[in-house]
């Protein structure tokens, strides 16, 4: 592979309460100078995590998204926060979003979702031997919690409001690893 294109300039385009939209000008390693954009989202990255409840119950939420104006059914996540490992992170989001917390957290992957234009990553964290734990979060109203179990992992792809990539590929990835234990 040819070397990484030189950042020649960055500059800010917009900026929202939680993205920002960069313009950066390039020169490639053959001399060719382009102009590309980019969204830059949280500074310290996210999380999203795989909450098992047993061997072969994983726990989701339903909540209301914005972007497809729907309650969609998907996996725990948010944002790291600043001086927050991703460990810690999960916990939160955890003990926010499902009312519980866990004894075993294990970093399962790094994903991005369009690394031609965003920039953040999200960490899959595995989460195990959970215990009752609720800490008061960001949402706007109660978070519904959906026991779904991973033997019927391909029933959820035939949802309506099971479309979030992210928490299908971390449901696979875990079920996996799982099942090599």
């Amino acid at each position: 592979m040819p070397d990484k294109p030189k950042i020649l300039n960055s500059s800010l385009i917009s900026k929202t309460r939680i993205f920002r939209i960069e313009e950066l000008e390039l020169e490639f390693s053959n001399g060719t100078r382009a102009h590309y954009e980019r969204l830059k989202g949280a500074a310290h990255g996210a999380v999203i995590v795989v909450p098992m409840r047993d061997d072969n119950t994983v726990l989701m939420i339903k909540e209301y998204a914005a972007g497809t104006h729907r309650y969609e059914l998907a996996l725990p996540k948010g944002r790291i926060e600043k001086q927050e490992d991703l460990l810690n992170a999960a916990n939160r989001e955890l003990m926010e979003e499902i009312g519980y917390g866990a004894k075993c957290l294990t970093h399962l992957c790094s994903l991005s979702i369009a690394p031609g234009y965003i920039d953040s990553c999200t960490d899959v964290v595995l989460a195990q031997d959970l215990y009752p734990r609720r800490l008061e979060g960001d949402e706007p109203e109660e978070i519904e919690v959906v026991p779904w179990r991973l033997d019927r992992l391909h029933q959820l792809l035939d949802r309506d409001d099971f479309s979030e990539a992210r928490s299908i590929a971390a449901m696979y990835i875990a079920r996996d690893l799982l099942a090599k234990h």
